[in-house]
């Protein structure tokens, strides 16, 4: 079985966090919207004032699958471990609608859908649209 350990991210992770994040977007099809560099990962998570809280899960290697090991499991339960500590009231997560695996471990774990249960869509503002909207 996999070792994991779990800890703040630190500004020397950034170049690993961006290889994840394109990893993911590889996974999910869409490496077409990887916009962001590790500059700006860095300035917008490690600056006075930071966008984003960052965890990073390190996983001693284990021979076989890592599949079905409780590693998403002990990664959910520390993000709602730092959520808390932060006075968060709840934390949110997006999934595609093919990844029902995903789907049922959050769900497993005590998560609502919020699709099912409100109809609650996701939406975005990028680009030109936001642009547009800023007057700019």
């Amino acid at each position: 079985m996999a070792s994991v350990r779990i800890r703040e991210a630190k500004e020397g992770d950034c170049g690993d966090i961006l290889r994840l994040i394109r990893e993911l977007a590889e996974f999910e099809n869409l490496s077409d919207q990887v916009k962001i560099s590790e500059e700006a990962l860095r300035a917008d998570g490690f600056g006075e004032n930071p966008f984003y809280h960052c965890l990073v899960a390190e996983i001693l290697p284990a021979s076989g699958e890592l599949l079905g090991q409780g590693i998403g499991s002990k990664i959910i339960k520390k993000v709602a471990e730092v959520a808390l500590d932060k006075g968060c009231s709840q934390f949110r997560l997006a999934v595609l609608d093919w990844n029902q695996r995903a789907m049922d471990l959050y769900k497993a774990l005590g998560a609502r859908d919020l699709t099912e249960a409100e109809g609650w869509h996701f939406f975005c503002f990028e680009g030109e649209a936001m642009r547009k909207l800023a007057g700019k």
